[in-house]
């Protein structure tokens, strides 16, 4: 294996263990979540100067005003996404933002179907990089603006997206499933926190029903590319 993926000290094994326990302790409880985010080496995924703080429970910059979101956020969200019958799993999925590829690798852990869009094309070499070093080959990233979804790989069953809208984008929620579930932060660009919403589409493909969740702090959700 890469040295980079064994790490020592601050990137060991036992570190990323204790980073679960706090995690359990915050309440997180799905198991996959759990190993998913314990299989994912956090410090390649940062600059080295980072690479000590990588497991702590906090988002750290990439740059591009940007930043790689805190563990419990990503756990949150993908176990909100899973929550309900327990045959449920995230299925094909979609992410919008993926940044480094951080979080597209915990979500590579739990589905064989995922496409990740990213605006900053050097993000997005970053996270091709990355998830190449992971062998998460079946991981499909596009520089492409995220408020337009991936209308040529939809429908998706699952949505999430790390970045902040003052509304869910209309064309996201057309490219669910019918019971398909997206999950975003909410919140105008200038307010402060945004809170985690859950949107989930009727079996009948009309309509959504929408629950909130926690408040949270994501950048915002910015049209075009770079």
């Amino acid at each position: 294996m890469n040295g980079s993926l064994r790490g020592i000290g601050m990137t060991s094994r036992r570190t990323r263990e204790r980073m679960i326990e706090r995690l359990r302790e915050q309440g997180i409880r799905d198991e996959r979540v759990l190993a998913a985010i314990g299989s994912v080496p956090r410090h390649i995924f940062v600059e080295e100067a980072l690479a000590s703080r990588a497991y702590e429970d906090t988002a750290l910059p990439l740059g591009f005003q940007q930043t790689i979101s805190q563990p419990y956020v990503v756990a949150r969200m993908i176990e909100l996404l899973l929550d309900g019958p327990t045959s449920r799993t995230l299925g094909k999925t979609l992410e919008i933002g993926a940044g480094c590829g951080y979080q597209a690798a915990v979500l590579g852990m739990l589905t064989r179907e995922l496409f990740a869009v990213e605006r900053i094309e050097p993000l997005l070499a970053r996270a091709r990089k990355h998830l190449a070093e992971l062998r998460l080959t079946h991981v499909r990233l596009k520089h492409a603006d995220g408020n337009w979804g991936l209308p040529e790989a939809a429908p998706f069953d699952t949505i999430i997206v790390a970045a902040a809208a003052a509304r869910a984008p209309q064309a996201l929620l057309e490219q669910l499933t019918p019971t398909g579930r997206l999950i975003l932060p909410l919140g105008n660009s200038g307010s402060a926190e945004q809170i985690l919403s859950l949107f989930e589409r009727r079996a009948d493909g009309k309509g959504f029903s929408e629950t909130r969740f926690d408040t949270v702090r994501f950048v915002p959700l910015v049209a075009g590319v770079e």
